[in-house]
């Protein structure tokens, strides 16, 4: 039975995108959830602009607030050198700092080009690691841009081999507009993990296409070793038009647990937090598991309509 770290990325990706702007304590609430619920590596806010991204204007109030737990990391992402001070100044346990496989999405994103959103997460990189904070390196739009459509994965494997360079924990690679189909994810994540080994590959996906699922099976048999997940399946891009929603944690994880998989992550309590996000909301969220319940077992409390 192989082991599967999954990466809880909702009180970051999961909100960011999120018309209803939570209160700090609403936040705080949704780590501690997901960290009850076995989470172990939360992103617990992104260290941006906050009139770009109204969601994260309170990242160093929620920093301040961190329900602490031994073994837990909360990471921080960063799309520049200035977030990366800002992150580590609050306190952040890791930067995940993100670039651009893309010129189109690159510029509007981070106002800077491909080649400079690398440069940039490797100065991140080593910044972080010269205050002795671990460091990974996200490669948005790896498998489409928005803007400018196909991304060349020879591309993307390029890319990786030389974030790698600059020392992360991780490379990633994310589908950021969700566009990408099983078989795409098999042959780039092999080609990725063959460049950077012995570091691991992480995926990120977006269930835009309803390929979400299917395409972190695909990964994990590829090679990766760490998958991100939004609780309830909540989330997208600000800056890439209809990026809807993150892979559901509770989704991924029952998908996983139920094929032998270990994630350390407990559904019951999964499930009861996706209903209590659907509250805070004021609607249902798209995954499906906190709706249907765990098989065989029910879980407590009514479905979501």
């Amino acid at each position: 039975m192989a082991n599967v770290q999954i990466v809880e990325v909702g009180p970051r990706d999961g909100l960011q995108n999120e018309s209803v702007l939570f209160t700090t304590s609403q936040k705080l609430e949704f780590l501690g959830r997901v960290i009850d619920a076995g989470a172990r590596r939360v992103e617990a806010a992104s260290f941006v602009n906050p009139k770009l991204v109204p969601q994260m204007a309170d990242a160093e109030a929620v920093a301040a607030g961190l329900p602490r737990r031994a073994g837990v990391t909360f990471i921080g992402l960063v799309l520049n050198k200035r977030g990366a001070l800002r992150a580590l100044e609050a306190g952040m346990d890791e930067l995940g700092a993100v670039c651009a496989a893309s010129d189109g999405f690159a510029l509007r994103n981070q106002g800077m080009t491909s080649d400079a959103s690398l440069a940039m997460c490797c100065e991140v990189v080593r910044l972080a690691r010269g205050q002795a904070h671990p460091a990974q390196i996200t490669i948005s739009t790896a498998f489409g841009c928005p803007f400018d459509g196909e991304v060349d994965p020879s591309r993307v494997v390029e890319m990786a081999r030389l974030a790698a360079a600059s020392g992360p924990v991780e490379i990633a690679i994310a589908d950021t507009i969700g566009v990408a189909s099983p078989g795409e994810v098999s042959a780039l994540v092999e080609r990725v993990a063959a460049a950077i080994r012995p570091l691991p590959v992480r995926v990120h996906f977006h269930n835009t296409r309803n390929t979400g699922l299917a395409n972190v099976w695909a990964a994990l048999h590829a090679g990766a070793q760490i998958v991100d997940a939004s609780l309830g399946g909540i989330g997208g891009c600000p800056f890439a038009p209809r990026a809807t929603g993150n892979v559901p944690t509770e989704d991924v994880a029952y998908m996983l647990e139920r094929s032998g998989y270990r994630t350390g992550l407990d559904l019951d309590s999964l499930i009861a937090s996706a209903r209590w996000l659907a509250g805070v909301m004021g609607r249902d969220v798209p995954g499906m598991l906190s709706r249907a319940g765990v098989f065989p077992k029910q879980s407590a409390g009514p479905a979501i309509a």
